[in-house]
């Protein structure tokens, strides 16, 4: 396997591009957020596709959703007016956590048998104690293997006394030619849905035996987004094709434990692997926040999930 690293400025943006040379497999991350704002594929004219909503466009957009794959964390979704309690602490943060925001520390690009990583790094040092109290560190590694591209969560909980909450995960849009032609296959099992009217979990669910295929969701209410647990799912493959620009890609989700489906009505559709859940109207103390995720004093928590690219042969 042979793979580059190189870097770039641009849009104020300090960007790692790690490309599979001999695979045509690209991802550019930039250090603002750690956020993924390209995946793409050399194509049969040689020319790079992209497969995330404004791949590699890091311009200022006027109206519409903007991002390409939000890193959410130390929370997601959003805190009940942007604020809440911890252990009786206050903290405020605005939506999808403090992550966003931060330029993320560089641990190194590295080279390590078939795949090669790229590696970001989030500490205690890095935010407020209004942002979040505990010494809990993040790190962030995109690593290319084997034609797909995988991501590891690995937390670090510095406290020797206290067990420490954290909920996050990523929020990649994945482009289409319009909001009407995009497809998401769903792999049998059951569900639970959470009804999540302005934002915020009502405390209604509904359980769906599935039985695989089409998303058996209207499109109409992905703007409200369509927050999913996966309570008996055993395999948990998600297909996204975009049948007129040929892109399709298949994410594992073996061992998520939420997905949320959203789109604004622009040409994408976001699926986001979820370790956690938005507040509910009414707030619960952050370490009760539904689907929390802890980690016992001087422990580590490690999450991943993989996306793995193609596009359709042209006959």
């Amino acid at each position: 396997m042979k793979f580059s690293h190189d870097e770039d400025q641009r849009e104020n943006h300090h960007l790692d591009m790690l490309t599979d040379e001999e695979n045509g497999l690209r991802i550019i991350v930039s250090r603002l957020g750690a956020e993924l704002v390209s995946l793409a594929l050399i194509n049969e004219a040689g020319k790079w596709t992209g497969f995330l909503y404004r791949d590699n466009d890091l311009s200022t957009f006027s109206h519409g959703w903007a991002n390409h794959a939000t890193v959410m964390g130390y929370y997601l979704h959003r805190l009940k007016n942007g604020r809440s309690l911890y252990r009786g602490r206050e903290i405020k943060g605005g939506n999808h956590g403090f992550l966003r925001s931060k330029i993320w520390h560089v641990a190194g690009p590295s080279v390590e048998g078939s795949g090669a990583s790229l590696k970001y790094r989030i500490t205690s040092r890095d935010f407020s104690p209004t942002e979040y109290p505990l010494k809990v560190n993040l790190e962030l590694t995109y690593r290319i293997e084997l034609h797909k591209v995988s991501v590891l969560f690995a937390f670090q909980n510095e406290e020797p006394e206290l067990a420490a909450h954290v909920s996050f995960g990523l929020h990649p849009g994945f482009a289409a030619t319009s909001f009407e032609s995009f497809r998401l296959q769903m792999p049998r099992g059951c569900y639970r849905r959470y009804f999540s009217p302005g934002n915020y979990l009502s405390g209604q669910t509904r359980d769906i035996e599935f039985a695989g295929g089409e998303m058996p969701f209207d499109k109409a209410d992905l703007p409200g987004s369509i927050i999913l647990e996966l309570v008996d799912v055993p395999r948990r493959q998600f297909s996204y094709v975009d049948p007129p620009s040929g892109r399709w890609v298949t994410l594992d989700l073996t061992g998520v434990p939420y997905v949320t489906l959203w789109s604004d009505g622009g040409p994408f559709l976001c699926i986001e692997p979820c370790w956690g859940l938005t507040d509910h109207h009414e707030q619960r103390a952050f370490e009760n926040k539904e689907g929390i995720q802890t980690i016992l004093p001087g422990n580590e928590l490690r999450a991943s999930f993989s996306m793995t690219p193609q596009l359709a042969s042209c006959d």
